[in-house]
């Protein structure tokens, strides 16, 4: 069956969504409430500590071999596993949150003490620094020698302030998100450079009475500052006792060797749930990344006076896109990474992935997305919802995918891991709110239709799904074609699809 999108299947979806958020409640966050699911039309207003630490050996491992083959994943698996499994115990020993383990990416939030205790956010961001540098001495010493497992270099960012915690919302993977500037400008900090050391935006820094730095990311704390920080959080738990507590975990519970299968696609039927090291999914796919783009900002201008608009917005378009993602194109989403989606398209058969079809699949997959993006905005501005300024930025690519689940039994986290998906991801953040990119891999993989849309540079603007159709198909793509006739098989349909939306270009 074609894959393609229809505006009328978009249209009565988002229509749906925003039914369902048409009344939106904002609590704040006090004393031990669960963030554990959230439902779609609720919210919570949380002021604390957003800690990100980047591993920042991740591509040296995926790097180990000339070719991106099996070996490389192997390593480069265990290595995250081994590093996640510390920073878990580091985490429940240190009463903080962990809200995402994004590959070489952890993002915690430190909540405790509440702003009730007098200098409580002073409080909060020496404890966050104390903790950080606590995962970075332990994962100074987390490797495996035997293995070929290198320690973790380790770079870490920390925000403090207001931000909003909402639920993915959808079942087998759920977790809080956090909206707002904290989470962002943290991982910033993680992700501004290439230097290990503890960065702290200069809000971070004012709270605890360091001066401001002209230039943060470039400005780790000092070994005073961090002592300091140290003696006046009392973790009460040392390196030495992590360490001995992860050893003994380990001995009684071995990770085992990373096994890969295909999942003969689409990856929509993948069951996530049944993914082991010994069950480990490895394949040629395509990763995607989509962004929205302008969402920090617009949650600044709207988190004190009308944050349930942010609700609002981020429930509808967040949903439509894992739809397109997902059921228009069979894709398995893999999670959101704040306002940001990720995952992974394949065609072909249980031995094999056919290349040009997976890559055009992942360009028309990218034009629906931005479609019903541009949908989406319209419909909440016929709310009266403000979406100024809102854009979508995509990239992607193509290569050999790895798809695992990684922790302890009971707490496993989803992994998908691979050069391509460090690709995608970059792709993605060349891009302003109206562009897509391609890596070069799905470049080069492509048919000749798709590396004609994206030219030398990789990059084309405004790619909505009647284009990438219409362009593709009229140079010979055979997935475009397959799409074009399933949706001209239904006049009324094709007819409703070719309304036009208001570019983003015009709304900024």
């Amino acid at each position: 069956m074609a894959k393609n999108w229809k505006h009328d299947r978009a249209a009565d979806h988002i229509e749906k969504k925003i039914k369902d958020v048409e009344t939106v409640t904002i609590v704040d966050y006090v004393r031990d409430m669960s963030l554990e699911n959230i439902p779609a039309n609720k919210a919570f207003r949380v002021d604390g500590v957003h800690l990100y630490a980047d591993i920042l050996n991740l591509t040296d491992m995926l790097n180990v071999t000339a070719d991106e083959g099996v070996t490389c994943h192997r390593r480069t698996l265990r290595f995250l596993n081994l590093h996640y499994r510390a920073v878990h115990r580091i985490l429940a020993r240190c009463d903080a949150r962990r809200v995402d383990f994004h590959n070489q990416r952890l993002h915690a939030l430190i909540a405790k003490p509440y702003n009730a205790e007098n200098d409580a956010e002073a409080k909060r961001v020496r404890r966050a620094v104390a903790i950080a540098q606590l995962i970075i001495d332990v994962l100074h010493e987390t490797g495996d020698d035997d293995e070929h497992i290198p320690d973790a270099d380790v770079r870490v960012g920390i925000d403090t302030g207001e931000a909003l915690a909402v639920n993915n919302g959808r079942r087998g993977g759920r977790e809080p998100l956090f909206l707002g500037e904290p989470a962002n400008h943290a991982a910033k900090m993680s992700g501004g450079g290439s230097n290990p050391g503890i960065y702290l935006t200069n809000n971070a820094r004012l709270a605890i009475g360091l001066a401001e730095a002209a230039r943060p990311a470039n400005t780790p704390l000092t070994t005073a500052e961090i002592a300091s920080c140290q003696d006046a959080a009392d973790l009460g738990v040392s390196k030495e006792t992590i360490m001995a507590e992860w050893r003994e975990d380990l001995r009684k519970n071995p990770i085992g060797s990373f096994e890969f299968s295909r999942h003969t696609p689409p990856l929509r039927t993948l069951d996530m749930t049944t993914l082991t090291p010994a069950n480990t999914k490895r394949q040629e796919s395509a990763s995607v990344y989509a962004d929205i783009d302008g969402f920090t900002a617009y949650v600044a201008r709207h988190i004190e006076e009308t944050p349930e608009d942010v609700v609002r917005v981020f429930h509808v378009i967040r949903a439509e896109l894992d739809r397109v993602f997902t059921c228009d194109f069979d894709g398995r989403r893999i999670r959101f990474i704040g306002d940001c989606l990720h995952g992974l398209l394949c065609d072909g058969t249980v031995h094999t992935t056919d290349d040009k079809e997976t890559v055009s699949t992942a360009t028309l997959c990218a034009g629906a997305l931005r479609s019903s993006f541009e949908l989406a905005l319209e419909k909440l501005g016929d709310e009266g919802i403000d979406t100024d300024s809102l854009g979508l930025a995509i990239g992607f690519e193509f290569g050999p995918m790895t798809i695992t689940r990684l922790g302890m039994q009971g707490d496993r986290v989803r992994c998908s891991v691979s050069r391509g998906v460090l690709t995608s991801e970059a792709e993605q953040t060349r891009c302003s709110g109206d562009e897509t990119a391609i890596g070069p891999l799905a470049h080069d993989a492509g048919t000749k239709a798709v590396r004609d849309l994206f030219g030398s540079g990789r990059k084309v603007k405004s790619l909505d799904y009647n284009e990438a159709v219409e362009v593709l198909a009229e140079k010979g793509d055979d997935t475009a074609l397959a799409a074009k006739r399933a949706a001209f098989s239904t006049p009324a349909i094709a007819a409703a699809s070719e309304r036009i939306i208001r570019p983003y270009s015009e709304r900024k």
